[in-house]
């Protein structure tokens, strides 16, 4: 059986931050076994698997009618996590598609790395149960208890199992969508806003997910998000994309986090404080005295080392 506790009314930052800690004090309720933290810090170095050979991409350029995407020269550390940043329209979407081998580069670049495994900005619902469609991505892992505990019961997927993928909800397709792009044995992982219609507990869930895949396979993996928060939880280092949204993209080579969300939000103007107690990142009013003090500084999102 399962059971709910709903509590009094809280402040708006009380009981967000109650939330992120897993626990009620005034019902005595703990509802999450440990609590989310935040990095007021960046971290120091760059999480990679030592060892083996980076994957890189040559210069390019990819052009539509109206708009031009440039793609600056790059290269990536197995057991990264490359979050990408930036406006919609700006070409994210397309570089993922490049590196997957579904688009051809103006120069006649077409990128055919070993293995891809793919998710695109939109799933589609088939015809098939949910079961079906992870067996034939993850084969005979499905049947592992290693398997059952690294994504099944993370993603709390065993309720869906005997579901067809046409009757999923948008958050329950995305779920399964991204386990079937992680089940499956692949040098390189591309997801595509993995965390649309999710809520706050299972986007938290998906990055912790995620960057344990990623470096325990080895792999080198690209999420493309909007939400700042899943970047910052996930991402190893960023890539901003820069230019004019509909008409010009410039894709960056990857960059520390402290230097890509200080570019991204610089463009943007906007600039986060840290709540004191969970150091969570609240945005801060335009033209307020922490505002101007952070822009000078040109700190945007982490505290000053």
């Amino acid at each position: 059986g399962v059971f709910g506790v709903v509590s009094g009314p809280f402040g708006v930052r009380e009981g967000i931050n109650i939330f992120l800690e897993g626990y009620i004090p005034t019902e005595n309720v703990r509802f999450r076994s440990e609590k989310i933290t935040f990095q007021a810090r960046p971290p120091s170095s760059v999480e990679e698997v030592e060892g083996g050979p980076p994957l890189e991409w040559p210069r390019m350029t990819k052009s539509y009618e109206g708009f031009k995407l440039e793609v600056l020269e790059g290269r990536v550390h197995q057991g990264e996590v490359i979050g990408i940043l930036g406006p919609n329209g700006i070409g994210k979407t397309t570089f993922i598609k490049l590196l997957a081998g579904k688009e051809v580069s103006d120069e006649g670049y077409k990128l055919e790395f070993k293995s891809v495994s793919y998710k695109p900005q939109y799933p589609e619902p088939r015809d098939m149960l949910v079961e079906q469609v992870l067996r034939e991505a993850a084969g005979s892992k499905f049947d592992s208890e290693f398997y059952w505990g690294e994504l099944i019961k993370p993603l709390g997927l065993e309720r869906l199992l005997d579901r067809n993928m046409s009757d999923l909800s948008g958050g329950e397709l995305q779920k399964v969508s991204i386990a079937e792009a992680l089940s499956r044995d692949a040098e390189i992982y591309l997801l595509d806003e993995p965390s649309a219609y999710l809520d706050v507990e299972e986007r938290y869930l998906i990055t912790r997910v995620l960057r344990r895949i990623t470096r325990d396979k080895r792999a080198y993996t690209f999420l493309v998000d909007h939400d700042l928060m899943v970047l910052d939880f996930a991402s190893s280092r960023l890539m901003v994309f820069t230019g004019e949204p509909g008409k010009h993209g410039v894709a960056n080579p990857p960059a520390d986090l402290r230097s890509g969300f200080n570019a991204f939000l610089k463009e943007v103007g906007i600039t986060f404080r840290r709540d004191p107690d969970t150091k969570r990142p609240r945005a801060n009013k335009p033209g307020s005295q922490l505002d101007k003090m952070q822009k000078e500084a040109g700190e945007y999102y982490y505290l000053a080392a």
